[in-house]
């Protein structure tokens, strides 16, 4: 599904998941080269997150995380100022292998990667679904609380379900991370419920914070 070597576009808040979308504001030099040159290809760029520290060496090539998210460009707008308003969806995790060295004419970073298969089999299905349902008893004070009773979409599949959550809830980018790098979307929805609880626990502690 993902090709052997990616563009890498390293941000410092953002962990795009697999199945879900993610909207982009594509400004920098080196990144509009980059969708420039997807739009000609496969139209696929590697999400990763920059490593806490990296404003010291932003403009160069500060460390990544090691594992990210392959995305494809489903919808793109191109600026007047030669910006792009982007859309991905995110396809599949990736590790990164290695990097190309810096390459003239090339002004962004490109990974050799390998990705990873996140199937859900069969003797994973009841296990993810029955902990798909703590998610949901845990969340459902909070939606009631701040949308007026909103469900989480019952239609949804599991995996998906997981996935848009640990992208979209108001959760440290590092957090998100862990939860990208959990070993299948089983681990990573009993991670996230215990991440949920832990929150929500401290919600209890004076000064805390909400979860979103």
């Amino acid at each position: 599904m993902l090709p052997p070597l990616l563009p890498l576009f390293p941000l410092p808040t953002v962990v795009l998941f697999p199945g879900v979308f993610l909207p982009l504001h594509i400004f920098e030099p080196r990144y509009k080269q980059m969708v420039a040159r997807a739009l000609e290809g496969d139209r696929i760029i590697g999400m990763t997150l920059l490593m806490p520290g990296h404003d010291v060496a932003y403009e160069g090539r500060p460390p990544v995380f090691g594992v990210g998210c392959g995305g494809l460009i489903t919808h793109v707008e191109r600026q007047n100022d030669g910006a792009f308003n982007l859309i991905l969806r995110g396809l599949a995790k990736f590790r990164i292998d290695e990097e190309e060295p810096p390459t003239d004419g090339v002004l962004y970073r490109i990974g050799h990667v390998t990705p990873f298969d996140e199937t859900v089999g069969p003797a994973d299905r009841e296990a993810l679904h029955d902990e798909r349902r703590r998610l949901e008893t845990l969340l459902a004070p909070t939606l009631e609380r701040e949308s007026g009773g909103s469900r989480l979409p019952r239609d949804m599949a599991d995996d998906d379900l997981v996935n848009a959550l640990s992208q979209y809830l108001d959760l440290e980018a590092v957090e998100k991370q862990a939860l990208l790098e959990r070993d299948g979307v089983l681990a990573r929805c009993r991670t996230l419920v215990e991440l949920i609880e832990m929150k929500l626990l401290m919600q209890q502690q004076p000064d805390s914070g909400k979860l979103h």
